[in-house]
């Protein structure tokens, strides 16, 4: 089996645990991906979930891994390969002055990148007629596991702190959507500008595209080095079935925003994540990647995983012969317009884990 294959197998059906409480670094509820665990394969890291429905009924099992991290994993008693699970950070066993650990600021994604939802509630998660059906954002707040405000002074902290003891190389933002037409953009600049007096790090902010473009350039001028804004789905009565609130900025202004995002970014760091598996077709999903590229958008194309505790706990993940149809041509597309995610200075386009694209974009000749 080839690595892009068995990426899309593990993310579609998860990994079960020999002992959960023995293996790596793993995130249960919050944003971003959520009831996951980084695995590296074939030098490879990916988040796989482990914590969800589907990966306790897995195929796919882990054995503990020795204090290295080092483990097997096999397939119904087979052992297929040699994988490992990083190690817990170093910066994590840290806390701030007034007693805030390390961990409740910012995680670790993937193998080098540090992560960080800012403003850890949304306009529309309390509210089931607005709120994304995918969204965990409350989770972790509710499990007392991150605080719902990061504040500048304790993201540089944290990122000073996590490129020194381990080796981060670059870092993502994301946000809650707050009130007002700028849709977090300001708490992601004042919080860029921040981390960026402290440590030089390159960062990715995530937010919905605001009201006003001259926020782009705020972002910019603040030290953010790319800039993501995310479709999630990208069919009009998929998202208004899936994400009801923010399927009220529509399309058009996606578009428009992506265009005045690029002017500002440039070519190829600004992105959109988009989730396979919820309701748009292979030819929904290609033709909207193809408009993405051909503007000088990256489109990040991860398979759905369903998360505990949210409306689509019980959706099923893509399979992996779809998410393989996506993923293929999609490679070929960006390949042929030379648009590569290691040419991404920061986030999640760069780091790859939750996909199989950047293997795809790799094998590709």
């Amino acid at each position: 089996m080839s690595t892009e294959s068995l990426i899309n197998e593990l993310q579609s059906f998860g990994i079960r645990l020999v002992d959960p409480k023995s293996s790596g670094v793993s995130r249960r509820g919050g944003a971003g991906p959520s009831d996951h665990m980084p695995v590296t394969i074939d030098g490879t890291t990916v988040m796989v979930p482990v914590h969800n429905a589907p990966a306790f009924e897995s195929p796919y099992q882990a054995d503990s891994p020795d204090a290295a991290g080092l483990s097997r994993l096999s397939r119904d008693g087979v052992q297929l390969a040699a994988i490992s699970f990083p190690t817990k950070p170093k910066f994590y066993e840290l806390s701030t002055a007034d007693g805030v650990p390390y961990s409740h600021i910012a995680t670790l994604h993937g193998r080098d990148v540090l992560a960080t939802t800012i403003l850890q509630t949304c306009i529309r998660y309390q509210s089931r007629t607005k709120a994304c059906q995918f969204c965990a954002i409350g989770q972790s707040l509710a499990a007392g596991r991150t605080i719902e405000r990061k504040t500048p002074a304790q993201l540089a902290e944290v990122a000073k702190a996590a490129v020194e003891l381990d080796h981060v190389r670059h870092m993502v933002m994301t946000t809650g959507t707050p009130p007002g037409a700028d849709r977090g953009a300001a708490i992601l600049a004042e919080s860029a500008a921040g981390v960026k007096a402290a440590v030089d790090l390159p960062i990715q902010a995530q937010c919905e595209p605001p009201d006003d473009d001259l926020w782009f350039t705020r972002l910019k001028d603040a030290g953010v080095d790319s800039l993501g804004m995310h479709l999630e789905v990208v069919t009009p009565e998929v998202r208004a079935r899936i994400m009801p609130g923010k399927a009220q900025v529509s399309l058009e202004r996606y578009f428009d925003a992506f265009q005045a995002a690029i002017e500002v970014f440039g070519w190829g760091q600004v992105s959109t994540f988009i989730l396979a598996g919820l309701g748009d077709s292979r030819e929904d999903l290609l033709e909207v990647c193809r408009r993405l590229v051909e503007i000088g958008v990256y489109p990040f194309v991860v398979p759905f995983v369903p998360i505990a505790g949210t409306p689509l706990e019980s959706h099923p993940s893509p399979k992996p012969t779809f998410m393989h149809s996506v993923l293929q041509p999609l490679g070929v597309m960006l390949r042929d317009a030379g648009m590569q995610s290691s040419d991404i200075k920061a986030g999640c386009g760069r780091c790859g884990a939750c996909s199989a694209l950047s293997t795809y974009e790799r094998r590709v000749s």
